[in-house]
């Protein structure tokens, strides 16, 4: 116990030494622009981030807006409504390499993909009929992949092939590339695993898919605003998507979004609606669809302008902080810091050690990780189960303190060594 003591004291003097450097680089000042939970450490930016200032000052706006000018908001309101979803967009561009008409702000994650789906699978090609996905991915993203095979008239029993993690729970980019088989139409991968927070080389991937003529898309709602991506480049991936509640902190249930790289622009959408004709034709009711150019040709229906405001305006922080590059570098000393002392601490790691193969968030492990995390929770610490034994982790670089990182170990370490997590009661879905 002694021993413990010193190793947790030495940390916390490592970590107020790191806070003192964030300091002066400027990134501690975003806490103050955060309405943060009181009275507890909050680890759970990678489910959902925050209320920001910011994003309460556009819902407030956007609302007042709509009281005042009533239908004309859609050409009088700051901004014009008809200009949200692009304004957004714009902003969040830069965050993944792309350029503003690669991008658009709209839908959800899972209604964005099928719209994908919808706009690039082609089930007449016999010769080329299979999806390649992760067996660890995100359900939803099966689900979605699966009933769209289903919809086309595809067996997703044969069309649909998920690669299986190592041993280590790990996916290796040799296995995801030795299913690229000559039947393989198309590829969507997670760029960070929801679970383990393995990043994967989203670069690597994407070359190898198109040397063998196969489209790529990635699922990037782990990661987005948490790692730098760059997607519209060259050979950068043929779309991707993504929810806007997690490190982008645009709140429970906003808007999405989506990328269209430009060597697709032109493609008809796979499912069409009247926002996805061009902003001066929008309003002429016109029965032929045209599409709007770039990717604003993929918006569908009118979107949510109260869904759409707070991740405008949670947005301007990452602009402020210079995109983000300076939020990774302090992410990669938080994570870091979480897996070194639980290391020192014997607690077990299912996140990549080396920083360049993981994303934002820890997944630690331990047998009773549910009720674990639920006695994490009284103890006013913020974490997320994911089953069966993985406790999330998620520092955010905006707002975390080096110092809270440790006094959440240091909380946890308590509760396994005089086990009171066992007063909770175990989960349905637990595993122990």
């Amino acid at each position: 116990m002694v021993r413990m003591a010193q190793a947790i004291d030495t940390f916390a003097t490592r970590a107020a030494a790191l806070d003192a450097d964030s300091a002066a680089s400027c990134l501690a000042r975003f806490r103050a622009e955060f309405v943060l939970p009181p009275g507890c450490i909050y680890l759970d930016s990678n489910s959902l981030g925050p209320l920001s200032r910011r994003a309460q000052d556009a819902v407030v706006r956007a609302i007042a807006q709509w009281g005042a000018l009533g239908i004309n908001g859609w050409t009088e309101a700051d901004p014009p409504w008809t200009q949200l979803t692009s304004r957004a967009a714009a902003r969040l561009a830069p965050l993944i390499g792309a350029h503003a008409d690669e991008v658009i702000v709209a839908g959800g994650t899972t209604v964005n993909l099928h719209q994908l789906l919808a706009t690039f699978y082609d089930p007449a090609h016999d010769d080329r009929h299979a999806i390649i996905g992760l067996a660890g991915n995100f359900p939803s993203d099966t689900h979605a992949l699966a009933s769209h095979l289903l919809l086309r008239g595809r067996d997703p029993a044969k069309s649909l092939r998920l690669v299986a993690p190592r041993a280590d729970r790990m996916f290796a980019a040799d296995d995801i590339v030795a299913t690229f088989a000559p039947d393989v139409q198309m590829a969507l991968l997670p760029d960070v695993l929801f679970t383990t927070g393995q990043l994967l080389d989203v670069a690597a991937i994407t070359r190898e898919a198109h040397a063998r003529g196969i489209l790529i898309g990635w699922d990037l709602a782990h990661g987005i605003g948490s790692v730098p991506v760059e997607l519209g480049g060259d050979d950068g991936p043929d779309f991707a998507f993504w929810c806007s509640y997690k490190w982008l902190n645009g709140g429970p249930g906003c808007a999405g979004g989506l990328f269209l790289h430009r060597r697709h622009h032109g493609i008809r959408p796979g499912m069409a609606g009247w926002w996805g004709v061009p902003l001066e034709k929008r309003f002429a009711m016109a029965a032929e669809h045209e599409p709007a150019a770039g990717a604003e040709a993929l918006h569908i229906g009118t979107p949510s302008i109260l869904g759409t405001a707070p991740l405008d305006g949670a947005l301007e922080l990452f602009e402020e902080a210079g995109g983000v590059a300076p939020l990774r570098a302090k992410s990669i000393a938080q994570t870091s810091l979480i897996i070194e002392m639980a290391d020192a601490l014997g607690i077990g790691v299912a996140t990549p050690r080396d920083p360049a193969a993981r994303g934002g968030h820890v997944a630690l492990t331990h047998p009773d990780a549910w009720r674990v995390c639920q006695a994490l929770r009284v103890s006013g610490v913020v974490p997320d189960y994911r089953p069966p034994d993985i406790i999330r982790l998620a520092p955010s670089p905006f707002f975390t303190r080096f110092a809270e990182i440790v006094a959440a170990m240091r909380t946890l370490k308590l509760i396994l060594n005089t086990r009171s997590h066992e007063a909770f009661p175990i989960a349905a879905n637990s595993v122990t």
